[in-house]
């Protein structure tokens, strides 16, 4: 009886070891009755109970070699479902994530029921930019042996490269800048984080894609390297280095949700994919509870988008993501061709389809103040527009906003700017808008 109770004192309180091992000898040595020998075979008893809870207690506490700060073995666990990016799948099997990522305009939609994969691909993570999907197996461990054709990631990774501000937005808003290692330029850059990382040394610039420094992306020593493939292109280089090359395609994605959601992507890459899921959930949670009342408006206005450069007129098409926030945001895009997300067009086109819209949306990377005078400088004929005339062109400058830098995680912001000027009356009053608002 002695034993089994010395036994359940040590499992069930092995926390206080040192305490209840004086408790337990202590009993021992006072219990009389019982000879010296038997005395001494329950001392050595509990000397080996209390010696194995011990290094029980440190082989579980024991953390992995230099882990991501905030990542828990929970995180291992957590489910990770995809509801309105195309660009990526996940699953889960035998212990490991399988992600297979695709790129969209060859054949991937989810909501449609179509979907198509190259076979065409590289088990070692090196693919070519003309090829269409890719496979990762995410694992805990070296040991565990994944399916033909997917290239094995041991996970959390705990260092990498982003090439677009867009990949570096999903690192911001989960906290897990430290990850980071490099990125390609601070040019527009506002976080004041990131600067102090690239001017002390933490984060290198490895240079804009093509013209990659690959002595600074060996120095950096990534486990793997987000890349935009079918972007600009320009990864021969760092192909060569044999790094796993992982393809971020948030910035095809076609739904404003649909973007921010590939910081589950992210977070599955390096463990944080409880944090991921809660902050996707709230900037879900927030642009639907917005658009819902901006579907109710009984007046929906007209709006344009673009401007000049180089005599066309880069129009945002149809089935751009921002002509959903448009809609979501209870106003009517002029260009109403859902076959492409953008196209060229001249002058004569674009005036044809936007002449009396209501309003027109600019975004541009003006070197001062841009207002009326500056527009129409730009080109006289821009003053021909009703928006123009009417003063109700809607701007954003990205030399003085964190645009790119973090707005694609931040589509219900970008959405509240929109019904704040279309419809002010949905938003809180006084509401200070962070990218866009009326030019003066």
């Amino acid at each position: 009886m002695i034993i089994v109770e010395t036994a359940k004192t040590f499992f069930n309180y092995h926390g206080n070891t040192i305490f209840f091992l004086k408790k337990e000898l202590s009993i021992i040595n006072f219990f009389v009755p019982l000879a010296p020998i038997m005395r001494n075979l329950f001392r050595n008893i509990v000397l080996l109970l209390a010696a194995a809870v011990v290094i029980s207690g440190c082989r579980n506490k024991q953390p992995k070699a230099q882990a991501v700060a905030g990542v828990t073995a929970a995180d291992s666990l957590v489910v990770v479902s995809v509801k309105y990016a195309t660009g990526f799948t996940v699953k889960d099997s035998a212990g490991m994530r399988l992600v297979s990522i695709e790129r969209q305009d060859m054949g991937t939609h989810r909501k449609g029921g179509m979907h198509r994969t190259h076979n065409s691909h590289s088990k070692h993570g090196k693919h070519a930019e003309s090829m269409g999907s890719y496979h990762f197996a995410l694992v805990s461990s070296d040991d565990v042996q994944v399916p033909e054709g997917y290239t094995k990631v041991r996970v959390p990774i705990e260092r990498t490269l982003c090439m677009t501000a867009l990949q570096l937005s999903n690192f911001t808003v989960l906290d897990a800048l430290d990850v980071v290692r490099g990125i390609t330029g601070t040019k527009n850059m506002f976080n004041k984080d990131v600067l102090q990382r690239v001017e002390d040394g933490r984060m290198v610039k490895i240079g804009m894609e093509g013209e990659f420094d690959t002595e600074l992306v060996l120095a950096a020593h990534p486990d793997v390297i987000f890349i935009s493939p079918f972007k600009r292109g320009g990864y021969d280089a760092i192909k060569e280095t044999g790094i796993t090359l992982i393809p971020h395609l948030g910035y095809k994605e076609l739904h404003p949700l649909g973007q921010a959601e590939w910081i589950k992507l992210v977070g599955m890459f390096i463990g944080k994919e409880q944090l991921a899921n809660e902050v996707f959930s709230g900037i879900e949670k927030r642009y639907n509870e917005l658009k819902e009342k901006a579907a109710n408006v009984k007046y929906r206005p007209t709006v344009t988008s673009g401007e000049m450069h180089y005599g066309t007129w880069r129009a945002v098409g149809g089935k751009n993501y921002l002509a959903q926030i448009f809609h979501d945001a209870g106003a009517d895009y002029v260009v109403k061709d859902e076959e492409t997300a953008g196209e060229n067009l001249e002058f004569e086109k674009m005036y044809a389809l936007s002449a009396n819209a209501d309003f027109w949306r600019i975004l541009n990377s003006y070197p001062g103040t841009f207002g009326y005078d500056e527009l129409k400088a730009a080109e006289p004929r821009n003053a021909l527009f009703k928006a123009f005339r009417e003063r109700k062109v809607i701007y954003c400058n990205m030399r003085k906003t964190p645009y790119y830098e973090i707005s694609p995680v931040e589509p219900d912001v970008l959405l509240k700017d929109f019904v704040a000027i279309f419809h002010p009356e949905l938003v809180e009053e006084g509401y200070t808008p962070k990218y866009y608002k009326l030019l003066k």
